[in-house]
């Protein structure tokens, strides 16, 4: 996935123009998991969304496998990209059931956004094939209304769904923000299974430092549109929240003071730690 010279530009009420992507440039390789940080209002979610085709660039390229979908619409994107959203009820039907949720996926990604099912049988084993390595016995439980679901069940599943097809891009907008913390980490462990095995190129926008150091092959670090840090292979290994905290402050003169970004203890910095060894 390429991303050339992106910009993106909103129009307050006030009639202000705001830069909300100015001038992105970012290329990665498939199946790397890319984690996106930043403060309120730096452009993350903006840049998944242009990604996704839920919004028109106002200049650059996007390229997914080498194909230019600058100017393709949402839902034909859909069948090469993939997006798993922070509340559960905004990724799943509630009053469907987990079955009846997979006949859409499914037919969003044969671009057929309907009920109407390639057969029951078929839309059944192709759920059970998803959910069953989730390893929450969801596989027996597809009758269930998803509305009766656990939040974590559901952002679960909706990962599941997401792989469906093959996507060449995943993305995830804080998609565990929402869940308490031990189901976050089951998410996330779900989530990394899934893409390691599939090889999605994956983008992960998180406001916890420490699943983005944890789960990432590389992270990118956004402020005011741009992106102001990119860590991968050596230059990630013994990094913590406490050094990217600082590294925000060196580089936007700011810091991230966000109380859901911080790290509760941002412990101590790479130095810190090779010190003691």
């Amino acid at each position: 996935m390429t991303l050339s010279g992106i910009r993106k530009q909103f129009i307050t009420p006030g009639h202000e123009k705001v830069t909300a992507l100015d001038g992105i440039d970012l290329a990665v390789e498939p199946g790397t998991l890319v984690s996106v940080i930043g403060s309120n209002g730096a452009g993350k979610s903006t840049m998944l969304s242009a990604i996704a085709g839920n919004l028109l660039v106002d200049s650059g390229r996007v390229l997914i496998r080498g194909e230019d979908v600058t100017a393709m619409p949402s839902w034909r994107r859909i069948q090469r990209v993939s997006r798993v959203r922070q509340n559960p009820q905004d990724n799943m039907a509630s009053t469907l059931t987990i079955e009846e949720n997979f006949a859409l996926a499914l037919a969003g990604k044969r671009g057929r956004f309907a009920l109407r099912r390639p057969g029951r049988v078929k839309i059944r084993e192709i759920a059970a094939e998803k959910l069953k390595p989730l390893g929450m016995g969801l596989e027996d439980r597809l009758s269930a209304v998803s509305g009766m679901l656990s939040g974590g069940q559901r952002q679960a599943i909706a990962v599941a769904m997401a792989s469906l097809g093959s996507p060449a891009v995943l993305l995830l907008d804080e998609h565990v923000a929402a869940l308490d913390p031990n189901s976050a980490a089951r998410v996330h462990e779900v989530t990394e299974r899934i893409v390691r095995e599939q090889r999605i190129t994956t983008l992960m926008v998180t406001h916890d430092m420490s699943h983005a150091l944890e789960h990432a092959d590389r992270l990118l670090m956004m402020h005011q549109g741009q992106i102001v840090l990119d860590l991968a292979g050596a230059s990630l290994v013994g990094v913590t929240p406490r050094d990217l905290q600082e590294r925000f402050a060196a580089l936007s003169g700011g810091s991230l003071s966000d109380a859901a970004l911080l790290s509760a203890d941002p412990g101590p910095t790479k130095e810190q730690v090779i010190g003691r060894v």
